[in-house]
C-alpha cells in the first residue's frame, strides 16, 4: 500500500513535521499535579477509609474486620456534636456574608487608588498564627477583659454579662478567622465588573436598590458560591475556636476526633467520625449548590 505524502501548496513553505513526544508533553505537565494529589490525598483517604473498617486496640493492635458497625456508633454517639459542628458553620458563613460582602463591595467600588492596602489592612491579622489571634479573641471576650470590662465599667452593661463560654462567642470566632475567605472571591468577581453597567441601569431609571439587586447581585453570585465553600467546611470542621471560646457545653465535632485521635487512641471511630463529616459536609456543598444553580452561576460569571 502506498504511503500518502503532502505536497506543500506552491510557493509555501514546507509543512513542519510533527515533534515526537508533542501530544504526550500535557500529560507530562500534568504529571506532578497528578502525583501530588495522589501522595498527599488519595493515599491518606484510603487509608483512612481501611482503618474506619478496623477493630481492635492499640495495646491488642488493629485489624481489617470490615467492621460497618463503627459508623453507626460514630453517629448513635456523636449527633449532637455533629449537629453542633454545622450549625455553628453556618452560622458563621451567614456572619462572613453580612459583614464580608459590604466590606468587599466597598473595595471594589470605592476603594481607589488605595484598593490594594484595604486588603493587605483586611490580612495583616492573619500573619498571625491562627492560635494565638483565637486566644486573643478569648482575652477580647473575657468578663473583664478589655471589650466587656470596658463597657460594665461605664455601665453600658450589666455586671453579671458574659460570653465566653457560649456558642455566640464561638461563632464569632469563626467568623473572625475565616472571613477573608468569604471577602477575597467576593472581591475579586466585583473587581472584574464592568461598573458601566451599573450606570446603565440608573440611566435606565433603576434606582439603586433594583440596580443591586439585578446587575450587582448576579454576577457577585460566583463569589459568594465560591466564598461559603471555603467558609463553611473548614468552620464546621474547627476545633480550636471551640476548645478556646466555648467551654464543655460547646463541643464541636472537630474536637470528638481529636480526642479519639490523640487521647483515646481509638483510631477506627475517629476514622469513621471523619468521613461522617466529610459526607455531610459534601452533601450539604451540593442542596447548595443546586438551590444555588451552578449553571446560573456559571453563566453569570461568563458575562
Amino acid at each position: 500500500m502506498a504511503m500518502e505524502t503532502t505536497t506543500p501548496p506552491e510557493g509555501g513553505p514546507a509543512p513542519t513535521p510533527p515533534r515526537r513526544g508533542a501530544a504526550a508533553a500535557p500529560y507530562f505537565l500534568v504529571l506532578p499535579g497528578w502525583l501530588w494529589l495522589a501522595v498527599f490525598f488519595v493515599v491518606p483517604i484510603v487509608s483512612m477509609v481501611t482503618m474506619s473498617l478496623m477493630s481492635g486496640s492499640l495495646v491488642r493492635g488493629f485489624s481489617l474486620t470490615f467492621e460497618f458497625g463503627n459508623y453507626a456508633d460514630a453517629v448513635a454517639t456523636y449527633w449532637e456534636q455533629i449537629l453542633r459542628s454545622l450549625f455553628y458553620g453556618g452560622c458563621a458563613t451567614l456572619l462572613c456574608i453580612a459583614i464580608g460582602y459590604p466590606v468587599a463591595y466597598w473595595i471594589a467600588f470605592r476603594g481607589g487608588a488605595y484598593k490594594s492596602t484595604y486588603l493587605l489592612l483586611l490580612l495583616l491579622p492573619f500573619f498571625v498564627s491562627f492560635v494565638l489571634r483565637t486566644i486573643s479573641w478569648g482575652f477580647l471576650l473575657a468578663d473583664d477583659g478589655v471589650l466587656l470590662g470596658t463597657l460594665k465599667d461605664i455601665g453600658l452593661l450589666p455586671d453579671g454579662t458574659r460570653v465566653l463560654n457560649s456558642a455566640p462567642a464561638v461563632v464569632f470566632g469563626l467568623a473572625y478567622n475565616f472571613l477573608p475567605f468569604m471577602v477575597l472571591p467576593i472581591y475579586a468577581v466585583l473587581e472584574r465588573m464592568d461598573h458601566r453597567l451599573v450606570e446603565a441601569a440608573r440611566d435606565l431609571y433603576a434606582g439603586r436598590v433594583q440596580a443591586f439587586v439585578r446587575v450587582v447581585l448576579p454576577i457577585s453570585l460566583p463569589g459568594v458560591f465560591a466564598g461559603v465553600i471555603m467558609t463553611f467546611i473548614p468552620s464546621s470542621a474547627d476545633y480550636i475556636n471551640a476548645k478556646v471560646l466555648g467551654g464543655t457545653h460547646n463541643t464541636m465535632i472537630g474536637q470528638v476526633i481529636e480526642s479519639q485521635y490523640l487521647v483515646n487512641n481509638a483510631y477506627p471511630m475517629a476514622a469513621s467520625i471523619t468521613f461522617i463529616l466529610m459526607a455531610v459536609l459534601l452533601i450539604g456543598i451540593f442542596s447548595y449548590a443546586r438551590a444555588l444553580g451552578t449553571e446560573q452561576v456559571m453563566e453569570a460569571q461568563a458575562r
